[in-house]
């Protein structure tokens, strides 16, 4: 395969390294990484693989850009609020290098196109942040034996591990093997929630991003069987040796057949028709004397809510109870995963009030009430 001088001019201070040279760089360029998610690891980590000459990358990604992004996916600015991440991603990388190809996908990932997609590529980077989707990820990689290069962050603290990698008289482990059991809907807080500091996100993907290239290049000791844990207040990091866990206790699908019949969103899931409102619900409840809305957001966050409620953090739930006034309670969070755990906490104790959980939180609440004010300027 011949290597041209524009090529080599691009990429000449990598070809410099020791061990690496221009053989290494056309493995990169006949290499094919999917990036799935392009959110806040998946940002940095696809500006990193396209500048280093990766010569096929696959963005797939069913989120539209929005201003909350902005803090820490550097990919996009205010102009693109509103439109597809995959497509934005896909045009800042084609302008950045255009010597390599990039494939564009919008849907969102099920078990009916998964194994499809992936069979495609030599090396999956998840920069996803919902644990339903990291475990379809998951199976369908170790189905596939394909190598998976996990990342996740949660407010100052990030982590990263290569699943599924090839290591030398050892079995390979999976994300299962870490976690085997997939946590409930609203157990663990993800960013929209916890919130996340902007760069780390940035340090992760660059991470994530370097775990595909030693994977692609066989230079260095990837992340194999090893989960690396960064804090961002300390720039501490330590890892943890992981060894493969009883596997006949895992609910990981053994055949194509059966992970295409898996509900990884069930599995996740909470049983919680009965206590779900919607936000235009909410609207007709307000003004009620029966009702008490309660706002289960730490002091600060971010947008205030202006109807009348009481304030008490999820962690003061915790560890005290409340007085409220009404029979009926109506929590709210950001996303309506907090929400939910209160009402688990207030089950726990008893009592027969009746309690809701806003679906979607004070961010539905807030699109409801710009619908309203859209439709009136309109009228």
């Amino acid at each position: 395969m011949s290597f041209d001088y524009s090529r080599y001019e691009r990429y000449s201070r990598q070809i410099l390294l020791p061990g690496f040279g221009v053989p290494t760089q056309q493995k990169l360029d006949k290499a094919k990484v999917l990036v799935v998610g392009a959110g806040g690891l998946g940002c940095p980590a696809l500006q990193y693989l396209a500048s280093a000459g990766v010569g096929t990358i696959g963005i797939i990604d069913d989120d539209v850009v929005s201003v909350s992004n902005l803090q820490r996916q550097v990919l996009y600015t205010e102009a693109d609020i509103g439109y597809p991440k995959a497509r934005k991603a896909a045009e800042v990388l084609e302008r950045m290098n255009s010597g390599i190809g990039i494939n564009v996908y919008t849907d969102r990932l099920t078990t009916d196109n998964t194994l499809e997609l992936f069979a495609n590529y030599d090396v999956i980077l998840d920069g996803t942040d919902n644990f339903s989707t990291r475990y379809l990820i998951n199976d369908a990689c170790a189905l596939l034996k394909k190598p998976l290069v996990f990342g996740a962050v949660s407010q100052f603290e990030g982590q990263i591990a290569v699943f599924n990698g090839k290591k030398e008289n050892e079995e390979p482990v999976n994300y299962r093997d870490l976690f085997p059991v997939p946590p409930k809907d609203g157990e663990i807080a993800n960013c929209a929630d916890g919130g996340v500091l902007g760069v780390l996100p940035g340090i992760i993907g660059t991470m994530q991003a370097n775990e595909v290239l030693k994977l692609i290049t066989g230079l260095g000791e990837p992340l194999v069987n090893r989960l690396l844990t960064y804090n961002a207040l300390t720039n501490q990091t330590y890892e943890m040796i992981l060894v493969p866990g009883d596997r006949a206790n895992y609910q990981i699908p053994g055949n194509e057949d059966e992970f295409r019949s898996m509900d990884y969103a069930a599995a996740c899931a909470v049983d919680n028709n009965e206590v779900l409102i919607s936000a235009s619900q909410l609207a007709k409840l307000i003004g009620d004397k029966n009702i008490t809305v309660i706002d289960v957001r730490e002091k600060g966050e971010l947008p205030v809510l202006t109807i009348p409620h009481l304030q008490y953090p999820l962690s003061t739930l915790q560890t005290e109870e409340p007085v409220f006034n009404g029979s009926t309670l109506v929590f709210l969070c950001q996303t309506g995963r907090r929400s939910l755990q209160a009402i688990n906490y207030f089950s726990a104790r008893g009592g027969n009030r009746k309690m809701y959980s806003v679906d979607g939180g004070i961010i539905a609440w807030e699109r409801f009430n710009n619908r309203k004010e859209n439709d009136k300027a309109h009228s």
